[in-house]
């Protein structure tokens, strides 16, 4: 029987991006598709099927040791830029800001979308959703650097909408306007949370 429950529930890639491997800070550089492979984007500072370990994970690693690479990409969902705009006093989220990968729409609350779903395209390019991503500071100098007084506002405004992380378990091509379909573990809530 499988494990995996596909939903009703669909994203559309309204903007894929990647963050340059000699950044100077978080920014991410549009592009209208790319290929994701086993690592993730080729050339995105974020790829690789390992990583360091950083204070997101400091509990388990110590900071510096490799691990698996569950952070290939960054996804957000127009829908929570939209409303972290709004907070922060913005018209809108430029993701580039964030060092986003890629942008959807369509799937409410995306944020919280079950650890371990899936991401699937139409030509079988799977995404794994590994789990949500905590609103950092980094993002908040970016968008400061572009509209002064609006930045300082952004972790706590980006609590709960700050998209997931996750990494590829198919490869192949994604492109914008591409329709994902979210495929959700069949597992019940763990009852001690």
């Amino acid at each position: 029987m499988p494990e995996l429950i596909p939903t009703d529930h669909y994203a559309k890639i309204v903007w894929m991006g990647k963050v340059p491997q000699d950044r100077p800070d978080i920014r991410s550089q549009a592009v209208q598709e790319a290929f994701a492979s086993y690592a993730g984007f080729e050339g995105d500072y974020h790829a690789g099927l390992t990583r360091k370990s950083c204070v997101r994970v400091k509990s388990q690693h110590p900071e510096g040791t490799e691990i698996r690479n569950v952070r290939q990409f960054s996804i957000v969902s127009a829908e929570e830029l939209a409303a972290i705009a709004a907070v922060i006093g913005l018209e809108t989220l430029d993701p580039v800001l964030l060092g986003a990968s890629i942008v959807v729409e369509g799937i409410d609350d995306f944020t919280h979308v079950p650890p371990n779903a899936r991401l699937q395209a139409a030509n079988g390019t799977t995404i794994v959703v590994d789990m949500q991503n905590g609103p950092c500071n980094f993002p908040a100098r970016e968008i400061e650097k572009n509209a002064p007084g609006h930045g300082k506002g952004f972790k706590a405004a980006a609590k709960d909408r700050r998209g997931v992380c996750a990494w590829v378990e198919r490869e192949g091509q994604l492109k914008v306007g591409d329709t994902l379909r979210l495929h959700i573990p069949g597992q019940r809530v763990w009852r001690h949370l």
